[in-house]
């Protein structure tokens, strides 16, 4: 049987800002799933997640970075943030993270899609992450690298994944 997505939340902002909370997440889902649409305000601002307000250095990414014409891969082994993607200005974005087994006593392990327009060239990203930390997640918080660059009419939606 296939999964239940469940939206827990939803945020759409009226007005440019660099963070967007989910708070009080409840431990009643198998999984969560967070869904970013919008744009950005400025060329390369990245757009990050930290989990439970947590900014020590226990998340790890590990990237592969495509635009149609040439591949990269990054890994980042001590980060202070999970990493969603980066936007160019005024171009839309899409990014998805999956958060498996969130309120477990393990590490978490965290799937991210993006893809983002670049004025017509286009770039995707897979990124698959480590939250080094045993605590049930609570709070996701998503956040720009620069002040107040995630543009008005950026919207994010929380899911909870239930087993069917």
């Amino acid at each position: 049987m296939p999964a239940t997505y469940e939206p827990i939340a939803t945020t759409t902002l009226s007005s440019a800002t660099n963070s967007i909370t989910f708070s009080s997440i409840s431990s009643a889902y198998t999984d969560l799933r967070l869904v970013v649409v919008g744009t950005v305000n400025a060329n390369g601002v990245e757009v990050r997640v930290q989990l439970n307000n947590d900014t020590s250095n226990l998340y790890s990414n590990t990237q592969l970075t495509g635009n149609g014409s040439a591949a990269s891969s990054n890994r980042f082994s001590a980060s202070y943030f999970h990493f969603i993607g980066s936007g160019s200005s005024t171009t839309p974005i899409l990014g998805t993270m999956d958060l498996f087994s969130y309120a477990g006593s393990t590490n978490k392990t965290v799937l991210t899609t993006f893809s983002g327009d670049r004025n017509g060239s286009g770039q995707v990203e897979r990124t698959v992450s480590l939250y080094r930390s045993t605590t049930a997640i609570s709070t996701i918080k998503v956040f720009a690298s620069s002040v107040n660059t995630l543009s008005s009419g950026t919207t994010a939606t929380l899911y909870g994944i239930l087993r069917a």
